[in-house]
């Protein structure tokens, strides 16, 4: 299995970005799918999740409003959009993949079963 996520860059704040996971060596649909972020000195936080289906999406507070979580099962790909970005977004994003879809624990990082290796995201004020 195979999560590579892109799509990171250096950006001012209240520009947007797009990131990207390209999924491979599983069945993608089967997968709940998540981005989480972790600054330098902090530990890893959810960002956001997406069921399934698509039908259902799920946020931390610090992104409500801002950030859209989205999939496309026919691309293998899960897509967070980032707008009105501020210098707390920077972190390093992580994609993850979870294949039991445990409601209860969807927001905790210890729930996922696969991981991307991260892309950089750097908010400047």
């Amino acid at each position: 299995v195979q999560l590579q996520a892109s799509g990171g860059g250096l950006v001012q704040a209240g520009d947007s970005l797009r990131l990207s996971c390209l999924a491979s060596g599983l069945t993608f649909s089967a997968y709940t799918l998540a981005w989480f972020r972790q600054a330098p000195g902090k530990e890893r936080q959810f960002v956001a999740a997406v069921r399934r289906n698509g039908g259902y999406t799920y946020y931390a507070d610090s992104v409500k409003g801002r950030f859209t979580v989205s999939r496309d099962n026919a691309k293998n790909t899960v897509y967070l959009q980032m707008n009105s970005l501020e210098p707390d977004d920077t972190a390093v994003y992580y994609c993850a993949a979870d294949r039991n879809e445990i409601l209860s624990t969807i927001r905790s990082s210890s729930t996922y079963d696969y991981w991307g290796q991260g892309t950089q995201v750097t908010v400047s004020s």
